[in-house]
C-alpha cells in the first residue's frame, strides 16, 4: 500500500512505498538525496548510488524509514529498490522546485501546465477547493438548493452588452453573464433558496489585474427578503462560516503565502454606507475629487474601514440606478444594491429584484428594453413571483484576496483573457 508524505513520521522503522515527482536532486558523491513530492508533501529519499532521472519524473520507491530531524516530516527512507513510472524530458520551460516570485506572471501563465505542479502555486487551488467546499456546506445547512443552469442562453439579462456570441446549429446564441434568469425563475417556482457555482463570461475588453473573461461565480438567490440588507447580513454569515473553517483547516496554504483570514467577528464590524458617502470618504481619503468609485477609491475605502472600523472591509449599498441592471429594486433615485469591497477589491454585487411585473414592464423602456426582447424573462414575473434578491461572489477575486495576489489571473488554474485561451 501506498504512504503518503503526510504519514512518514508515524513509519518509523517500517518499509513503505511511495510515489511522486521527483522535485528536487542533491549529489554528495556515494550518497544522493532525492526529494519526492506526492500530493500531502515532500518524502526525503536516500540512494547509495548515483541517480540517472530527471526533475519530474514520477517514481516509486520501497524503503525503510528511519528517523532524521532535518527532514520532511522528521523522517527519511533508505532507498531498498525503485521504478521509474515516467520520464520527464530535462528541459523543463520553468522551474518547479523554486519559489514563483523569480517568474514573471506571463512565464507562469504561459507555461501553466507546468507552474501548476509548484508547490505554493498549487497551494493556491488547494485553498480554492476548500473554498467552494466551505460554501457549499454552509449553504445546504442554510435549506439552499444547488443547482447547474445553462450557459447557452439566447439573449442578455443585463441588456445584452458583453456578451460572447456562440454558432449554436443554423442560429447564435450567447454565453451566461451570469445565472440571473434562471436563479430567479427557480425561486418563483416555490424551491425559494437557491444556489450555483459555475462559470460565467464577460465579454469585456479589460486587460488588468482585477478582470478574466471566464471567471467561477458563486450565486446565491433567496426569496421574502425585505432589503438589500438582509442579503449583506446573510453574506456576513457565510463569510464567517468561510473564513473559520480556513483558519481551521488551511493553515498550510496560508503559510505558503503569508496570509491570514479575519476572524469571525470581523465580519459584524464592516461598516455599511452609501453610494454617496463612500464617494465622499474617497474623496478625503485621496485628496482628489471622486465621480466614479475607481479601483484607487476601493483601495482607499478599506483603508478608512480598517482604520475606524478594524476590519478590510465594508458594504457600499444605495448605488444610483443607472448604475446598476434594469431588474434591480428602485428606493427613490437609487436602488436597494450593494457591493463589498475586501482588501481593496470588489468582490460581491449584489440587491433586491423586482418581482412586480408591472413594475418591470415600466422599468424597460428606461434601458432600452423591450418585453419582447428579454424572451422567457418577464414570464417568472407575469405569473407571480415572490419578493427576492441576491448576490454573486467571484471566487477568484476572493481566493486573490484571502492570499494576496498581485493579479486575479493567478487565482485562475487555466486563466481566460483578451490575450489567453491556452492551454
Amino acid at each position: 500500500m501506498r504512504t503518503l508524505a503526510v504519514d512518514l513520521g508515524t513509519k518509523i522503522g517500517q518499509t513503505v512505498t511511495v510515489s511522486g515527482w521527483v522535485h528536487r536532486i542533491r549529489e554528495l558523491g556515494k550518497i544522493n538525496f532525492v526529494i519526492v513530492r506526492d500530493r500531502t508533501g515532500m518524502i526525503q529519499t536516500v540512494f547509495d548510488d548515483k541517480v540517472e532521472f530527471t526533475n519530474e519524473s514520477i517514481i516509486r520507491i520501497e524503503g525503510l524509514v528511519v528517523a532524521n530531524d532535518k527532514a520532511p516530516s522528521g523522517a527519511e527512507i533508505q532507498v531498498k529498490s525503485f521504478q521509474i513510472l515516467a520520464v520527464a524530458a530535462p528541459d523543463l520551460p520553468i522551474p518547479v522546485n523554486q519559489e514563483p516570485d523569480r517568474l514573471n506572471i506571463d512565464a507562469i501563465l504561459d507555461n501553466r501546465i507546468i507552474s501548476l505542479r509548484n508547490p505554493k502555486i498549487r497551494a493556491i487551488f488547494e485553498l480554492q477547493s476548500a473554498i467552494l467546499r466551505y460554501f457549499s456546506e454552509f449553504m445546504h445547512s442554510q435549506g439552499f438548493f444547488e443547482m447547474k443552469t445553462s450557459k447557452l442562453i439566447g439573449s442578455g439579462t443585463e441588456g445584452g452588452t458583453g456578451l460572447f456570441t456562440v454558432e449554436y446549429f443554423d442560429t447564435k446564441v450567447f454565453l451566461a453573464q451570469s445565472p440571473q434568469f434562471y436563479k430567479q425563475a427557480m425561486v418563483s417556482t416555490g424551491l425559494e433558496r437557491v444556489f450555483e457555482i459555475s462559470h460565467a463570461y464577460r465579454a469585456e475588453k479589460h486587460d488588468t489585474p482585477r478582470h478574466l473573461n471566464e471567471y467561477v461565480s458563486f450565486d446565491v438567490e433567496m426569496a421574502f427578503i425585505e432589503d438589500e440588507v438582509d442579503l449583506m447580513n446573510f453574506e456576513r454569515e457565510i463569510l464567517k462560516y468561510v473564513f473559520t473553517q480556513i483558519e481551521k483547516n488551511n493553515k498550510a496554504q496560508l503559510l505558503a503565502w503569508d496570509a491570514t483570514v479575519p476572524v469571525s467577528e470581523d465580519m459584524d464590524k464592516i461598516p455599511v454606507i452609501d453610494h454617496d458617502e463612500a464617494k465622499e470618504i474617497i474623496t478625503k481619503e485621496t485628496g482628489k475629487k471622486v465621480f466614479e468609485i475607481s479601483p484607487e477609491g476601493e483601495r482607499a475605502l478599506c483603508d478608512w474601514a480598517l482604520r475606524e472600523h478594524g476590519v478590510e472591509a465594508c458594504f457600499i449599498n444605495g448605488w444610483p440606478r443607472k448604475k446598476r441592471p434594469f431588474y434591480t429594486f428602485p428606493k427613490d433615485q437609487k436602488t436597494m444594491s450593494f457591493d463589498l469591497i475586501f482588501r481593496g477589491l470588489e468582490i460581491t454585487t449584489g440587491g433586491r429584484r423586482i418581482n412586480e411585473y408591472p413594475m418591470l414592464i415600466e422599468t424597460l423602456p428606461k434601458f432600452g428594453l423591450t418585453e419582447e426582447g428579454l424572451g422567457d424573462y418577464p414570464t417568472i414575473f407575469k405569473y407571480g413571483c415572490p419578493p427576492h434578491g441576491g448576490f454573486a461572489i467571484g471566487v477568484e477575486r476572493l481566493t486573490q484576496k484571502i492570499l494576496g495576489l498581485s493579479n486575479v489571473k493567478e487565482a485562475s488554474p487555466f486563466p481566460r483573457d483578451r490575450k489567453r485561451v491556452r492551454p
